[in-house]
């Protein structure tokens, strides 16, 4: 059972894309290598949401797991370089890729 104040749980205990699995999967994989701690990881997403807030950003699941997403990256072991490389890498896998095919690099 997850924890109420586990910040790795999803809302509503489900995920509504791949995606929102997968962020909150290298999180919890950033905080077990120990590239980060569970507090870090909450600061930064409460941060992340701080200032979707700020910006009126809607109070959806897309926006956390986007904020979600953007604390993921503000913790990577990447430097601004690395981590601007590698979506680039994704963005050309992505475009790439056909319809209803998975993306690999």
């Amino acid at each position: 059972m997850i924890a109420p104040d586990d910040p790795f749980a999803p809302l509503g205990h489900r995920f509504a894309e791949p995606w929102h699995a997968q962020t909150l999967a290298a999180a919890h994989a950033l905080v077990d290598e120990g590239h980060a701690t569970p507090a870090q990881w909450a600061d930064a997403l409460g941060a992340a949401l701080a200032r979707a807030a700020v910006q009126g950003a809607p109070d959806t699941e897309d926006t956390y797991y986007l904020a979600a997403l953007e604390a993921l990256e503000s913790l990577a072991p990447l430097d601004p370089a690395q981590l601007s490389d590698r979506k680039s890498e994704w963005r050309d896998a992505y475009l790439r890729t056909p319809h209803g095919q998975p993306v690999t690099l």
